[in-house]
């Protein structure tokens, strides 16, 4: 009951309630992030999967510029992130605008994060479970390892998230996430800037 109706009415009772209560703050970051991007804007948005691999348009903070090399590439993330993108990434308030996402319906507070549409061809069927149920903010893999586990192991979380979505367990996740957050863990994998590329093996 919990997973096919009460949860959704949860998802949007608490994401009303955040966005009054910090709006003001994210009107903060976004002009902060507008001069720090060097033009590139405040808000990053960008098409992912969700429920049933239906697309929709994910928002976040935009922590990089959009600084390029001679040729027209971009540079690599770590050379476009900056100061600001770098604290506001470690403090995850780049991820607060999703709150939007959760109003829409876009998303929940908690399940399996939302991935680029790149991925879906090389899931395993059992990786494609993670689509049973709308895409998180944050989610069970978030809080056994984020960004510091390997793809393999954040699918296997994700799949067993989908196994056993309870309201104890999002609340669970909810407390874990304020923790991480708080101690600014698992931000970062240990070879990148960002996660590594998905590349259907790791």
């Amino acid at each position: 009951m919990y997973k096919h109706f009460f949860k959704r009415l949860f998802d949007f009772v608490i994401s009303l309630i955040a966005l009054v209560l910090i709006g003001w703050f994210l009107i903060i970051i976004a002009i902060w992030l507008h001069f720090a991007n060097k033009g590139a804007g405040a808000f990053f948005f960008q098409e992912r999967p969700g429920r049933d691999e239906k697309f929709f348009k994910v928002i976040k903070f935009k922590t990089m510029t959009d600084e390029r090399d001679s040729d027209g590439n971009l540079l690599p993330d770590a050379q476009r992130l900056t100061k600001v993108g770098r604290f506001v990434r470690s403090t995850s308030i780049d991820e607060l605008p999703q709150l939007i996402n959760v109003l829409k319906g876009d998303m929940a507070l908690i399940g399996p994060r939302p991935l680029l549409p790149k991925y879906l061809p090389l899931y395993s069927p059992e990786q494609h479970r993670r689509h049973e149920v709308r895409p998180g903010i944050s989610g069970w893999a978030q809080c056994h390892g984020r960004n510091a586990i390997s793809w393999t192991e954040k699918f296997k979380l994700d799949v067993w998230y989908v196994d056993h979505c309870t309201l104890w367990t999002d609340i669970k996740v909810l407390f874990i996430t304020i923790k991480n957050v708080l101690m600014r863990k698992d931000i970062n994998s240990a070879t990148s800037a960002t996660m590594e590329p998905f590349n259907g093996s790791n």
